[in-house]
């Protein structure tokens, strides 16, 4: 199995394809400056430890954390000569990773630690420290850790070089064979797979401004400390330290890998300012075109995307499938909720003749999905859909966004279980949306819409249910449901005749003796 991290999915990890999209990369003026983690864990948790290691604790990060937000916001930074402060891609895939470095190898332990290097698009070092007995060690990069290839010439053994994230590797698919499973490069961003699967899309630890009025604020990760597992853990437990110009936080990660990697995440906020636009759990990935959206027509292959659609289960109970677009526009869009029991971005099609591409594997690409801890209370999740031409843009994007600020001068806490899978890990007997085909009918103001459902609720019904279909603006004409044999499901087909409209919103769903049995299908239409 491949880890997925060609040229294009490294620019999706960082975020920077992006972030050029929204308004261009975030203009940091500030001067260098990292802050002395090691005193500041001295003095926070007292005493002193042995020469190279610095005392740790289970609430060292929120203390840390606590103290940065008294400070001003300084982006940290890292000296470095040519050619290692303007590495193009080659050269920075020249900066190879020693195995012999690998943490914990051949120690059993499960898993093993892979340290990434600084440079190209990930310019901002971070600090990795490995804690063991309550002891925290802090990871250097040098010669020891790295081997310059062609492009480069050969550095000394203490070279300039510093850390931009690291990787988790360890038996996912096969017991004899160590596979990348989790990434954490590039701001806050971070990547994970089930069995079976390559990196697709990215997670973060926090959305701020997101496509709003004066620019996207990103956070970032400026430490992590990692735990050594115990022999037979389940668990890895990473830490983070997050840090931006208006908050800081302290999060908590214990990751399981396995058919679906999960992670409970656990956070506590400090803002800096109030934090009026903030997003829970983002979500960040790629549409480019597919069955529902074929704006971008000139391409062999039948869909081309991280993600097809967003998936959530509302505070109500509600199923809702909300197809993805690369909408001419930027649209946003908002679902309303309290409580929410789960959201996610979802890869459906899961057939390699979907897509038919032997390199990228989309088929493959995992299905993220959040399931919140507690009461989340009033807001709505957002989505964002962004215009792109080409796949090496990240163009989607999806939060919890709460419906109160986040004040500063106190704590804020919430927590999540991030699963990626192939699929929503949470059952569902009612019918879901297994496909979404959108076409120009003859008339050119009308649009074909055939939506195909699936699931136990349609799986050898006697009786046909009932499309409930409602459209905000125009009008639907030609409604058909009719079997569809070949999935053991039902199939949809109407037409939509906007009227000249811009803009047109669909809810489609299945009922049957008045009770809806499937997931509500959600489109918004826009004139092309």
């Amino acid at each position: 199995m491949t880890d997925g991290l060609r040229t294009r999915d490294l620019a999706l990890a960082g975020g920077a394809s992006r972030r050029r999209i929204i308004q261009g990369a975030a203009a940091w003026s500030a001067t260098a400056f990292m802050a002395d983690i090691a005193v500041m864990a001295r003095a926070a948790l007292g005493g002193e430890t042995a020469p190279g290691a610095e005392p740790f604790g289970s609430d060292l990060v929120a203390k840390l954390a606590g103290e940065l937000a008294a400070r001003e916001f300084v982006k940290p930074t890292l000296e470095v000569p040519a050619p290692f402060n303007a590495l193009s891609p080659e050269q920075y895939r020249d900066i190879r990773f020693r195995p012999e470095a690998t943490i914990w190898r051949g120690e059993n332990l499960g898993r093993e630690i892979e340290l990434l290097p600084l440079g190209w698009l990930y310019d901002t070092p971070v600090e990795i420290w490995i804690v063991d007995d309550g002891k925290a060690r802090k990871l250097s990069a040098d010669g020891t850790v790295f081997a310059l290839g062609a492009s480069l010439e050969k550095g000394p053994q203490e070279a300039p070089y510093g850390l931009s994230g690291f990787a988790v590797q360890g038996p996912i698919n096969r017991a004899e064979v160590n596979d990348k499973y989790l990434v954490f490069q590039g701001a806050s961003y971070f990547r994970a797979l089930g069995r079976g699967e390559q990196l697709g899309l990215s997670a973060r630890g926090l959305a701020i401004n997101t496509a709003r009025a004066g620019g996207e604020e990103f956070p970032i990760f400026r430490a992590f400390w990692i735990e050594r597992p115990a022999a037979g853990a389940a668990d890895l437990v990473v830490h983070a330290l997050l840090d931006s110009v208006s908050t800081t936080g302290a999060y908590r990660f214990a990751i399981q890998a396995g058919l679906a990697t999960q992670m409970d995440v656990d956070v506590v906020l400090f803002p800096r300012r109030e934090l009026s636009h903030v997003g829970f759990a983002p979500l960040t990935s790629m549409f480019l075109h597919g069955t529902a959206d074929r704006r971008i027509n000139n391409d062999f292959r039948p869909a081309v995307h991280n993600s097809e659609g967003l998936a959530v289960w509302n505070g109500m109970g509600e199923r809702l499938w909300r197809p993805l677009t690369n909408p001419k526009t930027l649209q946003t869009s908002a679902f309303i909720d309290k409580d929410p029991k789960g959201f996610g971005l979802s890869q459906r099609a899961r057939d390699f003749a979907s897509y038919e591409d032997l390199e990228a594997r989309f088929d493959r690409r995992p299905t993220a999905w959040v399931e919140p801890k507690g009461s989340w209370g009033d807001g709505y999740i957002e989505l964002i859909e962004i215009p792109v031409t080409e796949e090496i843009h990240d163009n989607i994007v999806t939060y919890w966004k709460p419906a109160n600020p986040l004040g500063p001068g106190k704590s804020h806490q919430f927590g999540y279980r991030l699963s990626w899978g192939a699929d929503v890990p949470v059952a569902w007997t009612g019918a879901k949306v297994a496909k979404t085909r959108v076409a120009n009918a003859a008339a050119g103001d009308t649009t074909l819409f055939v939506v195909d459902f699936d699931g136990p609720a349609v799986a050898d019904m006697r009786e046909l249910p009932a499309a409930d279909l409602a459209t905000s603006h125009g009008k639907v004409v030609n409604l058909l449901v009719q079997r569809h044999p070949e999935i053991e499901g039902l199939r949809v087909r109407f037409e939509l005749q906007n009227g000249g409209t811009e803009v047109v919103e669909l809810r489609l769903g299945l009922r049957l003796a008045g009770q809806l049995i499937s997931e509500s299908w959600l489109y918004r239409w826009t004139k092309p």
